[in-house]
């Protein structure tokens, strides 16, 4: 069964429209990356033609990249990447636009949420960009004939990126997908910054407990765990951190945090917060170590890092103790509150509005132009007034994309630098931050092999 547009389905469209409008409008006025690309866009139309598939978490910032890439001519069809982590308002509010169809819709259950996927799918993109590759696997696996006719896509996230480089290396990628999770602008801040801000003031509001004097136990040390630990000890909570890895382990402890195995910590834990990407980091063994009273919350991306099943198993009853929040009661008459549904606390909770709006704009930039870069890559005999822009922006050439007469195999690949600067460049400037150039002495000494002491 194929999924309908959010506005065929709700009771008042024109009141929503309005609520999400007001959503989005509040985010664009801090977006000013996507601001900026957007009036580009807008003047040299690079995405006419183009069907752009999307299956991103909906919300008023999602909604500002959809609407810059809009400007560039494009036709949008966009889903959620997570059952609970849709603004309905939001979703009515693209929908309501000409050239973009939103499918996405709060609550849905799997049969549902893998309906929408579909429904994307059946405007056959030439582009997609995705959170959690989702869509590109099912067009893999399930679709391959759509593939010729796709340009190449994007991938937001780290459990994204994780499941394509695996899909990589097993030679089933089978268009250019661009790994956005790892380029600077995106992981140095989105990752650290986004993910520890707004984790934590979602479980804080959710919760309406303090971080002050409590023990926090981060799973996971990557980019996201090292801003929530960074986060969690700027509000005086005791921080330790589990790992599996190793090097991650020993930057943990020489960072000042204490380090040990979730075993260890389990007990001691007042609020738990993994971030690994993984599954089964706590699992049965641990439950039955914690304190009554302790929270569980995941900040990666699907809802398999909190071992539910081991929990339900558990637990004598399961009770929603407050909005977002389910209380499992041990035998013991321990009990164990876990956060939106163990889904992505900084999106999936009810009061949850995900990353700052600063911070999803230096993302979202980056996708917006890395779907630039695979049009002006593909494409040939492009308008005089789109290579214009391109030659202007990143100076003469003959090529279509950023990187001069590069073209994209399937497979994954890393965001080309002069991207991410740009991104950077468009940030500094809005902030009318200057910085220094190199001289011309300075830049041949940086790139020369020949000089020694």
């Amino acid at each position: 069964m194929s999924a309908s547009p959010i506005t065929d389905l709700l009771d008042d469209p024109e009141s929503q429209v309005e609520s999400g409008r007001q959503k989005i409008d509040w985010a664009r006025q801090h977006m000013p990356i996507c601001t900026t690309l957007e009036t580009e866009f807008a003047d040299t139309e690079p995405f006419a033609g183009q069907r752009i598939g999307m299956a991103m978490h909906v919300e008023a910032k999602t909604a500002v990249l959809v609407e810059t890439l809009a400007a560039g001519g494009a036709e949008i069809t966009i889903t959620g990447c997570n059952p609970l982590s849709t603004h309905d308002d939001v979703s009515a509010a693209l929908d309501a636009q000409e050239n973009i169809t939103s499918v996405a819709r709060r609550g849905v259950d799997e049969d549902e949420y893998y309906d929408a996927l579909e429904a994307v799918i059946a405007a056959e993109p030439t582009i997609t960009v995705d959170d959690g590759a989702d869509l590109v696997f099912r067009i893999n696996e399930q679709h391959p004939e759509l593939i010729d006719d796709i340009i190449g896509g994007c991938e937001e996230t780290t459990t994204g990126v994780n499941r394509l480089r695996a899909m990589d290396e097993d030679g089933e990628l089978d268009y250019p997908v661009f790994a956005v999770n790892d380029t600077p602008m995106k992981r140095l801040f989105d990752n650290v910054h986004g993910t520890g801000e707004s984790s934590l003031a979602n479980i804080a509001m959710t919760t309406n407990l303090s971080f002050a004097g409590k023990t926090v136990v981060v799973a996971g040390y990557g980019d996201c765990g090292r801003g929530l630990a960074k986060k969690a000890a700027g509000q005086n909570a005791h921080v330790i951190v589990t790992e599996v890895d190793p090097r991650r382990a020993l930057e943990a402890h020489m960072e000042g945090y204490e380090v040990c195995s979730m075993r260890e910590a389990a007990p001691r834990g007042d609020v738990f917060i993994t971030a690994t990407g993984n599954r089964d980091v706590i699992t049965e063994d641990h439950f039955e170590r914690m304190q009554d009273g302790a929270v569980l919350a995941n900040a990666g991306h699907f809802d398999i890092e909190v071992n539910l099943d081991d929990l339900s198993a558990l637990a004598d009853s399961i009770t929603e103790v407050r909005d977002g929040v389910r209380a499992y009661e041990l035998p013991d008459g321990r009990r164990l509150n876990v956060l939106a549904e163990g889904r992505l606390v900084n999106l999936a909770g009810p009061l949850s509005l995900g990353h700052p709006v600063e911070v999803m704009d230096q993302s979202f930039g980056v996708q917006a132009v890395c779907v630039r870069e695979l049009v002006g890559a593909a494409q040939t005999g492009l308008p005089d007034r789109l290579l214009g822009a391109i030659r202007d922006r990143f100076g003469g050439g003959s090529g279509h994309s950023a990187v001069a007469n590069h073209s994209y195999q399937p497979g994954l690949h890393p965001v080309p630098d002069v991207l991410d600067r740009e991104v950077a460049r468009i940030k500094l400037d809005a902030e009318d931050i200057a910085i220094d150039d190199m001289s011309d002495k300075q830049e041949e000494y940086a790139n020369s092999w020949r000089h020694g002491t």
